[in-house]
């Protein structure tokens, strides 16, 4: 089977450096090139290459430069305690090529969403490890007639020619929930249905919850690597999948409670996000924004610290909001609204994601956005210096006071 876009001497480069130790192609490309070839899936590229070799990883990609053709430029990086290398190389003439060269592994996670203990394995070893049959495919280089095997041991290529996503093991969910977000990722991107096993599965394992954290639980009870997973997971979904649809399949899965119990509940979401994508916002803090705790559920995912302010921000307005007497609600000048909006923590950034996920003060926060915050005094400061008004304290003030006397006039026009 041909691998399209990867040159034969890069092949054979890598195979000759395995110096006859399994060497095979796995994951995604694998996946995506059967789709193409035997069921006729647009080729979706290959911008690199994920590689298992069974003994040590960094051994092959020392031995990689003597192999590759003259005038090519090889470079690596090993990741992690277990040796997986980034490598990027350019042969002569080529376009650069990202490769990650991962040692065969066995795993075996001590509790329920904890990170696994790892350990040296076979090939077999490592593709029993993975997600999905349809992940756990390999093609092994410089091996057969035509010079790569497929090695197929969980049926994955029946679960393509079905178009499902079936999970490897009865504890696949216990061990990794986020799992599940990766399924939506898929489904909505492949156009895969979820295997009836792999549902069950997820129902079940979501109603026992056997992880030792609840939604709403304090950031520090939840393993600090599966905060990192679960966000990880949702950024490449909000970012290079079609959203709307991995989000619907979770819900209806009912994995949205992984993140937050309001999520899964509703579907304010859903409109929240359209107007990000419509405003440019960042995706993943308008969806925490609509969870019943963004602050807890920003703290456990372990967003950036910005995304956390304006996250607490966000709790603190509507807290304001829901507090303000009903007759400033009808009676407050465009003047008194930018006053108070402007009180309120970085407005700048919290405002929009207020207004993204509905509720209070719609219609004056709509307003500040769009055109009072860009109202500025008629007069500038070095006018004002000019005029005889010494520096200080007191141009500031005076610039404030021109700026609510232009927003009264425009609340009089």
């Amino acid at each position: 089977m041909q691998i399209p876009e990867v040159p034969i001497a890069l092949i054979t480069a890598l195979v000759q450096a395995a110096e006859g130790r399994r060497l095979a192609l796995v994951g995604g490309a694998v996946r995506d090139l059967l789709l193409h070839h035997q069921h006729r899936d647009p080729w979706r590229g290959l911008p690199d290459l994920d590689l298992v070799v069974e003994g040590r990883a960094m051994e092959l990609v020392e031995r990689l430069p003597a192999r590759l053709p003259p005038g090519s430029r090889c470079g690596f990086r090993e990741h992690g305690s277990f040796g997986t290398v980034e490598v990027e190389l350019q042969l002569p003439d080529a376009e650069t090529w990202l490769l990650d060269v991962a040692s065969a592994r066995q795993e075996l996670y001590p509790s329920p969403a904890e990170n696994p203990l790892v350990s040296p394995g076979s090939l077999d070893d490592d593709l029993a490890r993975r997600d999905f049959s349809v992940n756990a495919i390999a093609l092994v280089l410089g091996a057969g007639s035509d010079g790569v095997v497929l090695l197929d041991p969980h049926h994955g290529q029946q679960d393509l020619a079905a178009r499902r996503l079936r999970l490897l093991h009865a504890n696949s969910l216990v061990d990794d929930p986020t799992r599940l977000i990766r399924a939506a990722r898929y489904a909505a991107r492949l156009c895969f249905e979820l295997d009836p096993s792999a549902e069950q599965q997820a129902r079940r394992v979501l109603q026992a919850w056997p992880w030792g954290w609840r939604p709403g639980a304090l950031a520090q009870l939840v393993p600090a690597a599966l905060g990192t997973r679960l966000r990880m997971e949702l950024e490449l979904l909000l970012e290079r999948e079609p959203w709307l649809v991995a989000l619907d399949r979770l819900q209806a899965w009912g994995g949205l409670v992984l993140l937050d119990p309001g999520l899964q509940r509703n579907r304010r979401w859903r409109l929240a996000l359209l107007r990000a994508t419509r405003w440019e916002l960042p995706l993943l803090p308008v969806l925490i924004a609509c969870a019943e705790d963004p602050v807890a559920l920003a703290q456990r995912l372990q967003v950036p610290h910005r995304h956390q302010r304006w996250l607490k921000g966000v709790v603190q307005l509507r807290r304001h909001a829901a507090a303000l007497p009903v007759e400033q609600l009808h009676g407050w000048t465009p003047a008194q609204w930018t006053a108070w909006i402007e009180q309120q923590p970085d407005p700048e950034h919290v405002v929009p994601l207020v207004l993204a996920c509905g509720g209070l003060l719609r219609r004056p926060l709509l307003r500040w956005w769009l055109r009072w915050r860009h109202v500025q005094s008629a007069t500038t400061a070095q006018e004002l210096l000019a005029s005889g008004l010494r520096p200080g304290p007191a141009i500031g003030e005076r610039l404030r006071q021109l700026r609510a006397e232009r927003l009264r006039d425009l609340e009089c026009r």
